[in-house]
């Protein structure tokens, strides 16, 4: 059989509601891009508000990035290699925030974490450190959030690894720790940076939680979603500029992480 594809032509009712599936997304881009200041772009993006907001949404995602990486890898390994009773339950509730309303989950944190919190009120009490309406408060709603991403893009990697490599290396006498290291980690690592990039996008972009847990203030817990959300009260080409740099970012990641997304499968 020869490998050449095949090409037929689309039925055309299948191409028109493709189309218009496809304008849902491109529309409100255009709405966007037709609403954008252009001439003003550099200085409403240079303002002291945006600025701030720029920062502490660039340190707070990098730090929930890194904390969902140190936290998230082995949690993904002990879902994919462990059988223990109640390992579906706790994948459930791992991917919760995915779909749970981040509001929600920022109530929920407060509840645990807040000054009258589950396990924030003794802390506070003892030690007097307060998570919300402070810089780690937000990191805390951003790692709530994005590390979800994270775990279930490296699970599926380990669950679909050969696992003759690390088998050949426990038969030569590696520890279970040095296979995980030198062999397991360097044969997800496509799915890795995936996962990583796509946690620290998702942090970039929290909202909900990090309003409901952290508050939105200014110079300490208003990062660009938020301060989006503001503009859009007061100064309307403000909210658009920054809408337009989280639009440019978000869409430079999925194109970043294109080919390990959609090029899998795909025949030259």
């Amino acid at each position: 059989m020869s490998g050449r594809r095949i090409r037929q032509r689309a039925p055309w009712q299948l191409v028109a509601l493709g189309s218009i599936g496809a304008a849902v997304f491109v529309l409100p881009l255009v709405g966007l891009i037709t609403r954008t200041p252009w001439s003003r772009l550099g200085e409403l993006v240079a303002s002291d508000v945006v600025v701030d907001a720029l920062k502490l949404s660039l340190l707070t995602s990098v730090l929930a990035a890194f904390i969902s990486l140190l936290l998230g890898v082995p949690l993904a390994w002990v879902l994919a290699r462990i059988n223990f009773p109640g390992r579906h339950i706790v994948r459930a509730i791992v991917t919760l925030p995915m779909v749970l309303p981040p509001v929600v989950g920022g109530a929920a944190l407060l509840f645990a974490l807040g000054r009258r919190g589950v396990i924030g009120e003794p802390i506070n009490d003892a030690t007097g450190f307060l998570l919300p309406f402070s810089v780690w408060g937000v990191v805390v709603a951003n790692v709530f959030v994005a590390m979800p991403f994270l775990v279930v893009t490296v699970e599926g990697a380990l669950r679909n690894l050969d696992g003759r490599h690390e088998a050949a290396a426990a038969t030569l006498g590696a520890s279970r720790l040095t296979v995980f290291r030198r062999i397991t980690l360097p044969m997800i690592s496509p799915s890795l940076r995936a996962g990583l990039v796509l946690a620290w996008a998702r942090a970039l972009g929290e909202f909900g939680a990090t309003v409901t847990f952290a508050g939105n203030l200014q110079g300490r817990t208003q990062t660009l979603p938020l301060a989006v959300f503001v503009a859009l009260e007061q100064d309307r080409d403000t909210a658009v500029a920054i809408s337009l740099v989280l639009v440019a970012v978000s869409l430079a990641v999925l194109l970043l992480l294109r080919d390990r997304w959609w090029s899998h499968g795909s025949t030259s």
